[in-house]
């Protein structure tokens, strides 16, 4: 029944679970079990774009959840035949690690400073942070991931993962580097990346510009303030009480906002053209409150004639609606607010007036949240501020990682094309989704809806500094001022380069920042524009076309469904563009770990649970089984019962195979002859075909319970039904070796079917009578199984029978050997005659005297006389 030669049994007296890990990573490992052949062709490998961790703290058990899932998937993968490529990834360039390596070692980054090769960070830390340069920052960086990594890899073994360690990769290394900074150049060659100065949605705390993919929605408590502005023809009445519509008698235009301090930024008020209210309003100016500024007012679609007054401010820039408002209408520009989050030293145009300008100087420098309480007094004591202000919570734009609310500011930054204002790269894309087979299958709305949403382009650059460079110089003018159209471009030959540290082709270095000279562009990649490529990166499509071609397309991207946006649509992007291609054939998508409150896990919540103790406390196999329990696509609460009851299937599994492989040898190739023995194999056919099924769908979770349902009847009531037998009591030496082949044939089956997700107790049990690994043996073959296979009812009827004699005794308070002198049976005769053919097993498993059976209708009855 299986490809792996025998071995006599070897099984201990007591076999115990601890310890199991240890020893089994360490064999694998030297005997590499897991490592990739390249030379298999590309259609008998099936290759993983295995999500690369943060490296920027501890893994907590979500990873541990959804990494199990993955490594279910590429067991399977092996035992069916393909070659596994399964690298492991580190994610390491981008914010998170700059944090954690600003918090460790008590540093900041000033990119103004030299190199120092004799630095060291202090000892104790200090809060202050010490500055150093980029690159000593760098090489901080780099020092403090190694060490994170290889705590990772350690916890990633504990658990399990059949990864190759000989191919893992960085998002940060060289071959990170080079990889990111050809895609980019070939997008630009293409004209897919272009640089441009617009506003652009900006993190004050991280001075970094935030792509649309990034942002997050916050409630948090703000505001109503109702402004007066000012109509420029002046007074029209000597009545001054507010009329419904959002104006007054006196000719001022009330408008609501919770963002007051913009008020020196504001360049119109915008109503609904269809709104009869301002239709006299359209094409007049009104004056701002404090800043005597003339705006235009104009009619939008945008508006909201619901909202306030049905008449808003826009400023440059509050929000991105402002900015759409901005771009379509052709507005001016009158920005307030700098990269650090604070009030610009100098007015903006128009506030030209001395009152006005006296007004702005009370908010230079100051914080958005000091300058609205500042503006809100100067609108209190002017008389332009109309009531008090209206308490609201309302949702705010974060970065994803950022603690203050975004700006917008105006900054050049690089943009790839993305679909979002072109409709045909945008049908493209939505047709790659519908090309991928999406597990579970309506994850793909997610992507949909995503990509239908894109309202610009994907900004690229950041202003950061551990990430990747962007690769290119700009030539400088007589005046050493950039011209940023005709970027200077590397050699793809000589990637990765550094534009702030190398010379562009045809400088030298003396020219740096001089006129008619060279500058390099001082920004890094988004993170997202480096994962967006780890299957080129994993498959080192530079380093190793060879390899490259035999893993890409990959077969399997397995990620969690909150980044669709990000991960997944920017690699399906990037694919397409650069490769014409998908970037793989199914998207297998994971759902969050949830606390007991049914909230999601995560560092911010800190709610996260560490896996450390769990996998110490209950064994990897029972944390695997619990992570496998949860289906595809669905969240899923942690919880330490499932652990408990997956340690007691692993004792079992151990104990059982004990059982079997001590009970009485039989030779490789003895059939099962008997009917009860026949029919076990029968539902081992049946199971086997349903798990495969299941994990040809991806979906692990079903393979396991389908699994785990057969083992449990195996277990406690084949085993119990043929134990007799099989010791040779019956006195039938035929019948005996039936039994022991079967009993062998199904522990056979059973730990292949199990290994994918309990892969140390199947490979200890394994290691008991077969050589080699389990995790090399071939998946079990339903049609071999099926060759003697008998009437699967004959082990139900089987287990009805003997279960009813249990409870029986049970109701009776009786041992479960106490003896019964009579069982009359009443079923159909279908039944009965299937009943007939397992009687002597039942007989001695029940401890019957006497059996009487009759013909009736319905399920299967017993009546027992003790």
């Amino acid at each position: 029944m299986t490809n792996a030669a025998p071995r006599p049994s070897g099984a201990p007296d007591k076999p115990v679970l601890d310890g199991l890990e240890a020893t089994w990573s360490r064999r694998w490992d030297e005997s590499r079990v897991f490592a990739f052949d390249r030379s298999r062709p590309r259609d008998e490998v099936f290759s993983i774009d295995t999500p690369p961790p943060t490296v920027s703290g501890s893994l907590h058990v979500g990873h541990v959840f959804s990494y199990t899932h993955t490594d279910t998937i590429a067991r399977y993968q092996r035992m069916r035949g393909k070659e596994v490529f399964y690298p492991m990834g580190w994610d390491d360039n981008g914010l998170p690690t700059e944090r954690r390596v600003q918090n460790h070692f008590g540093v900041r980054c000033d990119p103004a400073l030299p190199y120092d090769p004799d630095f060291t960070p202090p000892e104790k830390p200090d809060k202050r942070q010490l500055p150093v340069s980029r690159r000593n920052f760098i090489e901080l960086c780099e020092r403090l991931t190694v060490q994170d990594e290889q705590v990772f890899e350690e916890l990633w073994r504990t658990l399990g993962l059949s990864v190759d360690w000989s191919h893992t990769y960085q998002t940060i290394d060289a071959n990170a580097r080079a990889t990111s900074q050809l895609a980019f150049l070939e997008n630009l060659a293409r004209g897919e990346a272009y640089v441009a100065e617009a506003p652009t949605l900006w993190d004050v705390t991280f001075r970094t510009a935030v792509a649309q993919a990034e942002l997050e929605d916050r409630e948090r408590p703000g505001a109503y303030h109702r402004l007066a502005f000012h109509r420029a023809e002046g007074r029209t009445d000597e009545r001054t009480d507010e009329r419904t519509d959002g104006r007054t008698y006196d000719g001022t235009v009330l408008i609501d906002t919770t963002r007051p301090e913009l008020l020196p930024a504001c360049v119109a008020l915008v109503a609904h053209p269809d709104d009869e209210r301002y239709q006299d309003l359209f094409g007049t100016t009104v004056r701002t409150p404090l800043f005597d500024v003339e705006v235009p007012v104009v009619a939008h679609p945008l508006a909201a004639r619901d909202k306030g007054t049905g008449i808003a401010m826009i400023c440059t820039f509050g929000d991105t609606t402002d900015v759409t408002w901005w771009r379509e209408l052709r507005l001016a520009t009158r920005p307030v607010i700098g990269w650090d989050g604070r009030f610009r030293t100098e007015p903006p145009s128009g506030v030209e007036t001395p009152a006005a300008v006296a007004a702005y100087a009370k908010l230079a420098g100051a914080t958005a949240h000091t300058a609205r309480e500042r503006v809100v007094e100067m609108l209190r004591a002017s008389g332009d501020l109309r009531g008090e202000p209206r308490a609201v919570t309302h949702a705010v734009k974060f970065f994803e990682k950022g603690d203050k609310p975004l700006e917008i500011v105006t900054t050049r930054q690089w943009y790839v094309r993305n679909g979002g204002r072109d409709t045909a790269l945008r049908d493209q894309l939505l047709a790659r989704g519908a090309e991928l087979t999406w597990h579970p299958p309506h994850m793909r709305v997610r992507y949909e809806n995503w990509v239908g949403g894109l309202n610009g382009d994907w900004l690229i650059s950041r202003q950061r500094f551990f990430g990747v460079p962007i690769p290119v110089w700009y030539p400088l003018d007589g005046d050493a001022a950039p011209d940023y159209d005709h970027p200077i471009v590397p050699d793809y030959s000589a990637l990765p380069v550094d534009p702030s540290a190398e010379t562009p082709p045809g400088y030298a270095a003396a020219q740096r920042g001089e006129p008619h000279g060279f500058t390099g562009d001082p920004d890094v990649m988004d993170t997202w524009a480096t994962s967006s490529l780890t299957p080129q990166i994993a498959g080192k499509r530079l380093a190793d076309p060879d390899l490259f071609a035999r893993v890409f397309p990959m077969d399997l991207r397995p990620q969690s469904h909150e980044i669709i946006r990000t991960w997944l649509f920017a690699t399906v992007l990037r694919a397409h563009t650069g490769h014409d291609a998908l970037p793989w054939r199914h998207a297998s998508i994971s759902g969050w770990i949830l606390d007991p409150d049914r909230k999601k896990m995560s560092k911010s919540r800190g709610n996260v649970v560490t896996p450390g103790h769990l996998l110490k406390e209950h064994g990897s196999d029972a944390v695997r089984y619990w992570a496998a329990s949860g289906r595809p696509g669905t969240d899923t609460a942690f919880d330490i019962g499932q652990m408990k009851i997956g340690r007691r299937l692993a004792t079992k599994l151990l104990n059982v195979g004990r059982f079997v492989l001590s009970i009485g040898d039989v030779p490789e190739d003895t059939s099962a002859t008997e009917p009860l023995d026949r029919a076990l194999l029968a539902a081992l056919a049946s199971t086997v075909e349903e798990a495969t099924a299941a994990f040809d769908a991806f979906d692990y979770a079903r393979a396991l319970e389908r699994t785990e349902q057969l083992f449990w009847r195996f277990c406690d009531d084949y085993v119990e039904l043929v134990k007799a037998r099989a010791y040779g009591d019956h006195g039938d030496a035929a019948a005996t070796r039936s039994a022991r082949a079967a009993l062998r044939t199904a522990l056979d089956v059973l730990l292949r079917l199990f290994a994918p997700v309990l892969p140390f107790v199947t490979e200890e049990v394994w290691s008991w009578w077969r050589e080699g690994s389990v995790h090399r043996a071939s998946w079990p073959d339903a049609s071999a199984l099926r060759e003697h296979a008998g009437d699967a009812a004959v082990l139900t009827t089987a287990s009805e029978a003997i279960g009813a004699i249990r409870r029986a005794k049970s109701q009776a308070r009786l041992s479960m050997r106490a003896e019964v002198v009579k069982a009359t049976l009443r079923a159909p005769r279908a039944t009965l005659d299937r009943f007939a053919a397992a009687q002597a097993d039942v007989r001695a498993a029940g401890r019957i005297g006497a059996v009487e059976v009759r013909e009736g209708e319905g399920l299967l009855r017993v009546e027992v006389v003790f």
